[in-house]
């Protein structure tokens, strides 16, 4: 293990530019900059605004190995920005496109960042002000139009630099990236990877799922989230594929026809969507009877796969938490298979994989190489693996918590492992509760058989010293809106009813559930309820339908708590 750690391939911006050379004039980023218009980058052109951007950074006099910020949401400017931060010898620390002042206040004085690239953004006005005044920054070519009054913007910034010639020389063994994690719980905290950790992630995942320059990617999950960064930004790097970007939540269906990406990564919330939305134009039961017709099969699969735009898709990976496998067994019907995987900021996800062919419903798949797995007496899942983080920045308290002092990663998932080393995850160590029999419950799993129906968005689990669980449901915005309308609430209310029943007939007697509970409010992150990559905030759900509970959970069957 140390001696693996301590060998020194290509870091990210060696492998760059690499690329830069070896395919100068390969397309390499397709970027949306409005009504409808498209920039294409070529290598080339990638390589001259990294290096002039670079030029910009060495002018700022900063200390060698300085923190500087990233705050937009998904775009080409912001892998260059990444880049031309490694160029210059600084450590990069990606920002959450929707965090709330206090957050971005903190984090920026928590990393001590002494730059800050100012993007995309749909919240500038409202968290412009935790911004430094004496803070050095500069407004990508897509900021608001106020940031870019304010601030140096990039396109002149590239204009009127002179190129870097050379890289500024760092250790593989110093921080590149300072990731603060989306958090389920309270301020984030800041995951410290090595430029190696970077290197084990852009050299190896490619292998993993054989990335060749020609494949396609669409960029929509925030890169400053781990996965996006590792499967799309770094393989990108090291391999060369095309990213395109998606422009805005309304575009999404035409960006990803736009792309047509060969590989795709979503989180369970995405693929669930799109199963819905397609089932809403074919119900599950006639796609059924229709792919059992020889001659009609191949056609209707083509077909239903191309209006989501996932035709040419070779690679689905789905990630940050567990999908439902009605959901999964209806993407396998199409002959598209869902490839679970499983890792953490922590360990800048080189963690587990399914690989092709070895799809096994309810399980991540086996280690990667250099990646070692355990369970511990209370049943958590504990990893060590060569991208391992090198601790939480000046946080070391919290480190010791979360590392042990040979190397294992406290993941604060329960699991288990099977014969063949397989990982299945069946809940997370904080989030299994009680209820008043004494029994304990595991949210998650149950979650996941409410999530695939129709046009429930998400769900949550609740029931500490309750007689049973009960479920709060959010049902999708345009469900509720039909709901308005005379008829329709009784009809769906009798179909969740049906729900609870099935769900309830797979569930031990002490999971099954006393009600399933539609709530009033929308969960979301602007409003603090899920985290930036769409998780369950669970404590601040816990504490807005709290004192509900008991008198939901009396009701039993169907509770419209949006009355």
């Amino acid at each position: 293990m140390q001696s693996q750690q301590k060998q020194s391939p290509k870091s990210p911006i060696q492998a760059f530019f690499q690329r830069v050379a070896a395919a100068p004039e390969a397309l390499a980023m397709v970027q949306p900059v409005g009504a409808g218009v498209l920039r294409e980058y070529r290598w080339r052109e990638m390589g001259d605004e990294v290096r002039r951007m670079a030029t910009h950074l060495v002018s700022l006099d900063l200390p060698p190995n300085s923190k500087v910020a990233l705050f937009s949401k998904n775009c080409a400017e912001w892998i260059m920005a990444d880049c031309a931060i490694w160029m210059a010898g600084h450590v990069s620390v990606p920002l959450y496109p929707t965090l709330t002042p206090e957050a971005v206040a903190h984090i920026l004085h928590h990393s001590e960042s002494k730059a800050l690239f100012v993007g995309k953004l749909d919240i500038w006005e409202e968290v412009a002000e935790a911004i430094p005044q004496d803070l050095p920054c500069v407004a990508f070519s897509l900021a608001p139009g106020s940031a870019r009054k304010k601030y140096p913007v990039w396109s002149d910034i590239v204009r009127d630099q002179e190129p870097l010639d050379a890289i500024v020389p760092v250790p593989a063994d110093a921080v590149a990236t300072i990731i603060y994690t989306s958090g389920t719980t309270g301020m984030p905290k800041g995951v410290m990877h090595s430029v190696n950790n970077l290197s084990v992630m852009g050299e190896r995942v490619p292998k993993v799922y054989q990335l060749v320059p020609e494949d396609r990617m669409l960029s929509y999950l925030p890169l400053s989230h781990v996965a996006e960064r590792a499967a799309l930004e770094l393989s990108m790097l090291y391999v060369g594929q095309t990213i395109y970007f998606a422009d805005t939540l309304e575009t999404f269906a035409e960006d990803i026809q736009r792309a047509r990406p060969t590989l795709f990564f979503g989180v369970p919330r995405i693929w669930t969507k799109f199963y819905q939305k397609a089932s809403e134009a074919v119900p599950p039961a006639k796609l059924k009877r229709l792919l059992r017709i020889p001659l009609l099969s191949g056609v209707v699969r083509r077909k239903v796969l191309k209006a989501m735009g996932l035709d040419q898709c070779r690679i689905a990976l789905s990630g940050a938490s567990a999908l439902s496998p009605e959901v999964i067994r209806w993407y396998g019907s199409l002959g598209l298979e869902i490839l679970e995987v499983y890792g953490m900021t922590e360990n800048m996800g080189w963690s587990h994989a399914t690989r092709v062919g070895e799809q096994t419903i309810g399980w991540v798949g086996r280690p990667h190489d250099g990646v070692e797995q355990k369970i511990a007496d209370n049943g958590e899942i504990l990893v060590r693996s060569i991208a391992t983080m090198q601790g939480y920045f000046k946080d070391e308290v919290r480190t010791r918590d979360d590392l042990t002092e040979d190397g294992w990663l406290r993941t604060g998932d329960v699991g288990e492992i099977d014969a063949k080393g397989r990982l299945r995850i069946t809940g997370r160590v904080k989030e299994i509760f009680k209820t008043e029999k004494g029994k304990y419950v595991a949210p998650a799993p149950i979650e996941n058989l409410l999530v695939s129906h129709p046009g429930v968005d998400q769900a949550c689990v609740m029931g500490v010293d309750l007689p049973q669980p009960v479920a709060l449901l959010c049902l999708a915005p345009e469900l509720r809106m039909k709901l308005a309308e005379a008829g329709e609430r009784d009809a769906f209310l009798a179909d969740l009813g049906a729900l609870r029943k099935r769900v309830n007939e797979q569930l031990d007697p002490h999971e099954r559930l006393d009600a399933l509970v539609v709530v009033r409010e929308e969960w979301a992150v602007e409003n603090n309820l899920l985290t930036p990559t769409l998780k369950l905030k669970r404590n601040e759900l816990e504490k807005l339908y709290d004192q509900h509970l008991p008198s939901w959970a009396a009701q039993k069957g169907v509770v419209w708590a949006s009355a």
